[in-house]
């Protein structure tokens, strides 16, 4: 049976844990170390974990840093429901009346007054970054943030996609067109729910390394790390895709960000959305692993990109192997896949957006 965690927080632009589990089970055996530089929701260190393998992972936006680290650090259960109940008896919902009303009207439009309250006061008392119990808590949050109300009970939100959160002026243009109102949610009852049903799987017993940083930053963090990383299954953001801080913006404000979406605020690396730049991204990349990674050591990536053709990708992420400063080669041909059902086309009909994914299998000498 699938694990449940692995569904803990849906995610745009995310790789299936089958991708994972067939390059770990390839590269790696039980006991070494399988790292992610961009781990997005944290399907690879997960994964690893889940084959009896270490992990390493990072990544600069907050949401997959939560996330991430909520799967691969997970507290148990009985502490997570005593933390949740602690917070539940203190909350008074009218306490919250002025900071709930000094939002954005977005916010009125897509939750209940009661929700809306709830939220805005476990937003100011989880110490996520301190605490797994606390992130386990807001990683529980940031997957019920938004989501497909009308087909689910699952989601706190008025309609909206389950993976990224739509515009503000769109969503209210959205649901007022078409009458639609925010659920009558109580934001406990439902953490305790989905609490429930995710420990329904046995957490992992090793624990993940994960980081909440520029990939870049990798070495000087991982200088005392004294287990050597032999396997890298990663897929870094592709060109002209996505912003996560566009895409994600509701759940960073969950977090402690702005309640609007920001661009080059939480990260300012934009290289993934000019051509011109993009494969600089990529050399840094391989710049990193050529720091931390042991001899003989394999590399997979996951690549796509609006428009890049597969020959393209595969030579691109080929040729910037030489800035590791060793020996890297493409193992065997590189495999392609069609995108058939994208996530944006539920919510952006006939965008052009990113057809193909690339994977490609190197060797690092």
């Amino acid at each position: 049976m699938r694990h449940r965690f692995h569904a803990l927080c849906p995610y745009f632009a995310m790789f299936p844990e089958s991708f994972a589990e067939k390059w770990i089970r390839r590269l790696s055996k039980p006991g070494e170390t399988v790292l992610d530089p961009f781990c997005g929701r944290g399907t690879a260190p997960f994964q690893a974990l889940l084959m009896g393998r270490r992990a390493v992972a990072c990544d600069v936006n907050p949401v997959a840093y939560c996330v991430t680290r909520a799967k691969t650090n997970a507290p148990s259960i009985a502490a997570v429901r005593r933390r949740l109940t602690a917070f539940e008896r203190k909350f008074e919902a009218t306490a919250w009346d002025d900071v709930a009303g000094m939002l954005p009207t977005f916010f009125r439009h897509a939750y209940s007054p009661l929700t809306l309250k709830q939220l805005v006061y476990l937003r100011s008392q989880l110490r996520w970054r301190d605490s797994d119990v606390d992130c386990m808590i807001a990683a529980l949050v940031l997957g019920a943030l938004h989501g497909e109300t009308r087909k689910s009970r699952s989601y706190l939100s008025n309609q909206m996609p389950r993976t990224i959160s739509t515009k503000p002026d769109y969503s209210v243009r959205y649901w007022s067109d078409r009458g639609y109102k925010a659920p009558r949610r109580n934001a406990f009852e439902l953490i305790r729910r989905l609490l429930a049903f995710r420990y329904e799987s046995e957490p992992p017993q090793n624990r993940a390394a994960v980081y909440e940083l520029d990939m870049r930053e990798l070495p000087r963090r991982l200088r005392d790390f004294r287990a050597p990383i032999r396997c890298v299954i990663t897929s870094p953001p592709y060109l002209d895709t996505t912003s996560f801080e566009e895409d994600q913006w509701l759940r960073l404000w969950f977090l402690g960000g702005e309640p609007n979406p920001t661009y080059r605020k939480v990260s300012r690396d934009d290289r993934h959305e000019r051509p011109a730049a993009y494969w600089d991204m990529i050399s840094d990349m391989w710049r990193v692993l050529g720091q931390v990674l042991c001899k003989r050591a394999h590399v997979v990536v996951r690549l796509g990109g609006k428009n890049l053709d597969p020959d393209q990708i595969a030579r691109g992420l080929t040729a910037s192997g030489m800035f590791s400063r060793r020996k890297v080669e493409l193992i065997g041909d590189y495999e392609v896949s069609e995108i058939k059902r994208r996530q944006t086309d539920s919510f952006r009909p006939g965008s052009k957006g990113c057809r193909i994914e690339v994977d490609c299998h190197f060797r690092m000498e």
